[in-house]
This record gives structure tokens, sequence and C-alpha cells, in this order.
């Protein structure tokens, strides 16, 4: 069986026993010639007929760590720069392209311009500190003086960091062009262990002007989740052959059109969820309270036991959010919607974002952030202001739930997280 990747399914490649070269073994690179025929045989309807075969690189079989068997996941994780080459691997690989190429379609109907947005920031856009600072290696040898630290301390002068989102400069971006997407890598520097972090992902985010309304964001986002869940489904024989086909059903049920995802706001997500805390004999482990955030075990039986499906909860308190979402008339909330979706939880975070600069500048205050940092940001309401919103879809978190691959780390190429990047 050969296979270039470019599909699940291989071909069956019928050599004659003697014209058999002795190296061609499993993970050997081949080139192949020989007659395209209909197959006689069961699970193809095509064979190859080889004619030459010529061995292009060598693979020892008994050193070779990928296997013709079932691998455990931390074997392949040790073995990532290999891992490519399992069938499960290559299919989530090709998952992944085919939803950004979908994407890419959908935000280019929708009249958005793709951009690129800095990796290097001087800000941390959520104000949560779990930023990776970023400092050169080495600096250039000194005249045989000492070297001054002051001057040396900061390459660009100031503190540089790692990019958590692409928001505030998609938003400079939007005033110019209404509507802006990018997809680009982040970096967080939590040392969380679970299966829904790393510390590098891909974020897919999105921004655009004259919205008034939050529920004009999660149309949005709505609408491109149902047209790639509809449209990428050509790896699931694979993904999902030997998954839970209850997760499927869900999966499947969430594609459907006309049938839109539940709205509900944090308020009545935290009365339901303390009904069944109190009604229930296990309960949750975490309490649920208005203006406590919501828990992974939360999030989930939200959506799962609750709604059976995505689930939009909007309008969380103010304590609870980073300071550019645009405050509610109510004073207690802001314009803002986690979608949280079945084993997974929270899936896409968004927002209005606060447009008027008496109440940005309060809000920047308010969260104890250095308003020097945010100068330019706080100028985009000075000129030419107008109500805008947009959101951030993390990208493995995504794959996981449309491949019901358990685990992100299992959902890009190169897991990074704490205290693990073997390559």
């Amino acid at each position: 069986m050969i296979n270039d990747g470019s599909c699940a399914s291989g071909l069956q490649a019928v050599l004659k026993p003697d014209a058999t070269p002795h190296n061609l073994t499993n993970g050997a690179s081949v080139r192949i010639c020989g007659n395209l025929v209909q197959s006689l045989g069961r699970g193809q309807s095509y064979e190859l007929h080889v004619e030459a075969v010529d061995v292009l690189g060598e693979c020892n079989p008994e050193a070779y760590p990928i296997q013709k068997q079932a691998l455990p996941v931390e074997f392949l994780r040790d073995n990532a720069h290999l891992r490519a080459r399992t069938d499960i691997n290559a299919a989530m690989l090709r998952l992944r392209d085919s939803v950004l190429r979908t994407l890419h379609r959908y935000y280019e109907a929708q009249d958005f311009h793709y951009v690129h947005t800095p990796i290097l920031t001087s800000s941390d856009c959520e104000g949560g500190g779990e930023t990776f600072r970023v400092s050169p290696a080495s600096f250039p040898p000194s005249s045989g003086q000492s070297p001054d630290p002051n001057t040396q301390a900061e390459f660009f002068s100031q503190p540089a960091y790692l990019t958590v989102s692409s928001q505030l400069h998609l938003e400079a971006l939007a005033a110019s062009l209404s509507r802006v997407y990018t997809l680009s890598p982040c970096f967080r520097a939590e040392r969380s262990q679970t299966n829904r972090h790393l510390a590098e992902f891909w974020m897919l985010e999105a921004e655009w002007a004259f919205i008034n309304h939050v529920g004009d964001v999660c149309y949005v986002v709505e609408e491109s989740l149902k047209n790639v869940l509809l449209q990428c489904r050509s790896e699931n024989a694979l993904l999902w052959k030997d998954g839970d086909e209850a997760k499927l059903k869900t999966l499947e049920d969430a594609s459907r059109p006309g049938m839109p995802w539940t709205r509900m706001s944090y308020t009545d997500a935290v009365k339901e969820l303390q009904k069944y805390h109190t009604s229930s004999r296990v309960g949750f482990e975490f309490q649920p309270a208005w203006g406590r955030a919501l828990q992974s075990e939360h999030e989930r039986w939200l959506s799962e036991r609750l709604v059976g499906g995505p689930v939009f909860v909007t309008d969380y308190p103010t304590s609870l959010k980073p300071f550019y979402m645009r405050a509610n008339d109510d004073g207690l909330t802001v314009a803002c919607f986690d979608l949280l979706v079945p084993f997974i939880g929270e899936l896409v975070g968004g927002s209005l974002r606060e447009e008027r600069y008496s109440h940005l500048v309060e809000a920047i205050q308010r969260h104890g952030l250095k308003e020097e940092e945010y100068g330019w940001y706080v100028d985009l309401r000075k000129y030419g202001s107008a109500p805008h919103g947009g959101y951030g879809l993390g990208f493995e978190r995504l794959i996981s739930w449309m491949s019901g691959i358990e685990n992100v780390r299992e959902c890009i190429a190169m897991p990074r997280w704490a205290k693990r990047m073997l390559l």
C-alpha cells in the first residue's frame, strides 16, 4: 500500500515477487511506475500494477519508531517529528487545511480583508500577565568598556512580549478597512496541564466596524462554524472510526441549517447551574454563584446536559472580563459572549468593544493597567471612533471538537506546553 498523504486512502500496489527490492519496507520513500487498472479485490476501485520501483529513501524496519500497530499517545509525542506519518495525525493535518480554506472562503464572501498582525507586542492584550517576554540571546560586544545594563536591557527600548491576541491591532486596522480577520500564532505562559491548553496555539480573530449588538457577532460566529461543519467532513470516516457515536451526533446536529444555536445570558446560566447544584446529590466541585467565573465543569454541563449542543452565554459581569469590552447600560455587565460547545467548553469568546473614550480610560484605570502602555489604543477612540466588535476562536479547540480528538496537543503538528518543547 502506498500513500502520498493527499488523502486518507492509499493505493494498492501489486508487485511481482521477483521484482520486489529487498529494501522496500514500511516507511520507505519510493518512486513507482506502472499501470492503473480496475481492481478485482475488495476495498479499492483501482490498483497499480507495478512495472518499475525505485527506493528513494530507505527505512530500517527494525529501528523505525512508527510501526503498523497502535502506538501510545506519549510515545508519539516523544516522536513528534515522525508522528505526522500516522494515519490519524495525517488526517488531523488535512482537516486543519480544509477548515482553514473553508474559513478563508467564508470571510472573503463576507467582504473581510485578511491581514497580518504583529507577533511581538508591547502590551498584554488580556491584561492577565501570562505573557512570554522577549529579549536577545546575546548582545554585540562593546568597545572594551563594561556594558551599560540600562542601554542593553531592552532591544526595543521597552519590554517586548509574544502576542497573546491580535485583537487590539485588528481594531486599529478595522478602523480603516471596516472588516478584517487573521489567523495567527498566539502564546500564553500558563502552566495549565489540561487537555485544552497549549503554550503556543493558533487563534482565528475577526473585527469589524459599525455593529451595535453582540448578537450580530454571535450570528457571524454561528454561520461561519456551521459552514465549516458542513463542508469539512472528508476526514470524519477515519477520525471518528472508533469514536463516540453520541459525540458525533451532537456535532452533526450542530451543523444543521435552520436550527439556531441557543443563546442565554450569564445570569440565566448561573440560575440553571445553581438549580442543578442544589437539587443534585453530587452537584459541582465549584459552587456556581453570580459574579464568579464559570468553571470547565459548568461550561460543559450547560452545553452537554442543559442544551445538548452549542450555546452562547452572553453579558458576563464586568469584573470577569477584560477592560476593552463595552459596558452595558445596567452598569454591571459587558456586551460579550462565550460560545460553549459539548465536550470542549469554551470555543469562542467575543464582544462589542468599548468605543467611548471616557468609558475606555475608566476601564483601563479600574483594571489597574498602565495608561501609557495603551495610549495608541485609546487614540483610536479620539479620532473617528465607530461602534465595533469581534471575536477570537481557538483553532486547535475547533479541530478537537470536529475530530473527536480529546487533547489539543494532538490537534497541532508540533505541540508546546509547560516543560515540553522537543523540536
